[in-house]
């Protein structure tokens, strides 16, 4: 029997949930595969791609790489060539190098399907303008809201990113300019995991607004604290999608379809 050759890219890299992940989905399906993580050193992507594919079956690529691997694919999908970003490397028919960004549908089924909130005719605010938030507007602009709003420090880089879209929902926003009361609040900033606090005004959020924070962690993280400590609304951290977005990858990779909410259930019983 054929084992799954299978690994993440990025750096750092140590902290990866991805290999308990895809051994659980391994098990669930009947499917025996080797997972590894890869620290990636600057300027050595490429070469550790292509030395890995020569007999691998799949790459989940993280952070600071997925624009690394946008560049270097031979072929890629819409979405990954809109988002300028690739989280999932795989074989195309003809043994070329195929790039995929599954974050938005990841995040999209996570906040729908698992937590049962929508986008639709629904008012939301992204905030961030870096590779984390390329990667989802896709599909969050496909999810029919009503407008999303996009807020950066640098309001600049927003202008660029929602100009690159180019769609008449999406807008960049100066902080003087956020309206009051969002449906949805999402967070695409690594902030929290520096222990930074964002600097928003409270009107954003309130009792009815669902704030999702795309990073993870024990307990509630600091942007959904502070959203809590706003307007006692509802929140999210992005341990669904991370479990969603690699099962995307799963199927990518080996056709293989995954129930996750037993996974993402796992890692929440071991995050410390």
């Amino acid at each position: 029997m054929t084992v799954a050759k299978l690994a993440v890219l990025g750096n750092p890299v140590e902290h990866s949930r991805s290999p308990d992940i895809h051994r659980q989905f391994g098990e669930a399906a009947g499917i025996e595969l080797s997972y590894e993580k890869i620290l990636v050193a600057a300027g050595d992507f490429d070469m550790v791609v292509r030395r890995f594919m020569n007999d691998g079956t799949g790459l989940n690529v993280t952070v600071p790489c997925k624009r690394d691997a946008w560049a270097l694919v031979d072929e890629m999908s819409d979405k990954a060539a809109l988002a300028e970003a690739v989280n999932t490397i795989s074989r195309s028919d003809d043994g070329g190098l195929f790039g995929s960004n599954t974050d938005g549908e990841g995040m999209l089924r996570d906040i729908v399907g698992n937590l049962g909130w929508k986008i639709a005719g629904k008012r939301v605010l992204v905030i961030g303008s870096g590779g984390a938030v390329s990667g989802v507007l896709g599909d969050l602009l496909e999810a029919a809201p009503e407008s999303v709003d996009l807020f950066n420090r640098t309001q600049d880089k927003a202008e660029r990113l929602a100009h690159r879209f180019a769609d008449q929902r999406l807008q960049a926003v100066a902080a003087s300019a956020l309206e009051s009361q969002y449906d949805i609040v999402i967070n695409g900033t690594s902030a929290g995991l520096a222990g930074e606090d964002i600097e928003l005004p409270g009107r954003i959020v309130g009792s009815e607004s669902r704030c999702y924070d795309m990073i993870y962690g024990a307990g509630t993280t600091r942007f959904n604290q502070w959203c809590q400590a706003e307007a006692a609304c509802q929140v999210s951290d992005g341990l669904g999608m991370l479990v969603e977005q690699a099962a995307l990858a799963f199927e990518i990779w080996l056709g293989a379809q995954v129930e996750t909410s037993p996974v993402i259930e796992s890692l929440r019983s071991t995050i410390t």
